[in-house]
């Protein structure tokens, strides 16, 4: 029988500051073994969007980048540019707002580097022969790296169902172009529910929706079908819900996830020393990407590490299934509730983590091992 994956789970509790829960977490997955000397180390991170609140704490990335220091490691924060129109759609813009958001070398004690260069045209190609790509893109900076610490918020996601290590690899080490291949969706107005705000028209990078005269004379947007790239960027923005996803089969999202899941593959397969760490704490609807922060679905759950992103993304999920939750958009959660797949029932969140395992990325079956704060000894 194989040996089961270990996700390290170090839970907050009362009277214990939440780094110091992250640093138990740090210390049972050992980054010792990960990181040697002068390794130009990259942690790889979402900055946060302007006027969003819940994306990853500076304070945080502060303990990852001292511990990589201490490893002798040469710590540098990463990210790649953005699809969508916001504030990280190029270098200077993402910077801009990293630094606003407290990611400053005084705060963090790293420098940033946006991965894919100034507009996104800054790659590697990987090959990986999986079932919906040959090959992928890389953005070059995390390519580059000699080693890699993904440290993700874990969240749910207008398409995805939820965001953790998977996403972020996926997603947040593509360039431009390897986001428009994951995405591969269309959308639709629903013309009865649309105000004609104009919203996402304004956020569209595809240029793909204009503000339309109706029957009646009311303005209704449109999405042509040919310039859009299926972000699902107006979905976010949309204050009505009156955008939805064109269906053209029952498995369109599905293969969204597994487009996902391939490159984040392609982000770690060449590389044999990586990290992943998921902060389960306000845990939203929606990912980071949105210029606000909505209610979390559950309490704050603590931290999990492990070095196999697959048991470590299944862990959470299931440990945010158990435990009961909040009222949310019409929605009261029990323990064991699927509580993402109730949020976004389009979606199919399971197919990250079952595709990832599928193509040899690590292992659904895990064995979760939680760490004894007051102590710091796993039970």
């Amino acid at each position: 029988m194989d040996k089961k994956s270990v996700v390290y789970f170090a839970p907050f509790t009362a009277a214990v500051s939440k780094v110091d829960v992250l640093k138990k977490a740090i210390e049972a997955v050992d980054f010792g073994k990960t990181v040697k000397k002068d390794d130009l180390t990259a942690v790889k991170l979402h900055f946060g969007e302007k006027g969003n609140d819940t994306y990853m704490r500076p304070i945080f990335i502060r303990a990852v980048v001292d511990e990589i220091k201490k490893c002798g490691g040469k710590p540098f924060l990463v990210d790649s540019n953005t699809l969508y129109v916001g504030s990280r759609k190029n270098a200077v813009d993402h910077l801009i707002t990293a630094i606003e958001n407290g990611f400053g070398y005084a705060q963090v004690g790293a420098p940033l580097i946006i991965a894919d260069g100034l507009k996104s045209n800054d790659f590697r190609e990987v090959e990986i022969d999986a079932k919906h790509f040959k090959k992928v893109e890389v953005s070059s900076a995390i390519a580059e790296a000699d080693a890699l610490i993904v440290v993700s918020h874990f969240k749910g996601h207008v398409a995805a169902g939820f965001g953790g290590t998977i996403k972020n690899l996926a997603m947040g080490c593509a360039p431009a172009r390897g986001k428009k291949a994951q995405h591969q969706v269309r959308l639709t107005v629903d013309e009865e529910k649309c105000i004609g705000c104009g919203k996402c028209f304004r956020n569209c990078p595809g240029h793909a929706i204009s503000m339309v005269k109706a029957d009646g004379g009311k303005t209704v947007s449109r999405v042509d079908p040919n310039p859009c790239l299926g972000c699902c960027e107006c979905m976010t923005v949309c204050p009505t819900g009156a955008v939805s996803i064109a269906w053209t089969g029952p498995d369109d999202m599905a293969d969204f996830n597994e487009r996902m899941a391939e490159y984040a593959w392609g982000a770690v397969k060449d590389k044999k020393r990586v990290i992943y760490i998921n902060v389960m704490m306000d845990i939203t609807p929606l990912c980071d990407c949105c210029g606000w922060s909505d209610t979390p679905i559950v309490p704050n759950i603590g931290i999990a590490a492990s070095t196999d992103p697959v048991a470590l993304d299944k862990a959470c999920y299931d440990m945010v299934t158990q435990i009961a939750g909040s009222e949310v958009e019409r929605h009261h959660f029990h323990a064991g509730d699927d509580k993402f797949a109730m949020l976004h029932p389009i979606t199919r969140p399971h197919s990250q983590y079952e595709h990832g395992e599928a193509i040899g990325m690590g292992s659904l079956d895990y064995e979760l091992v939680k760490i004894d704060i007051a102590e710091g000894e796993g039970e």
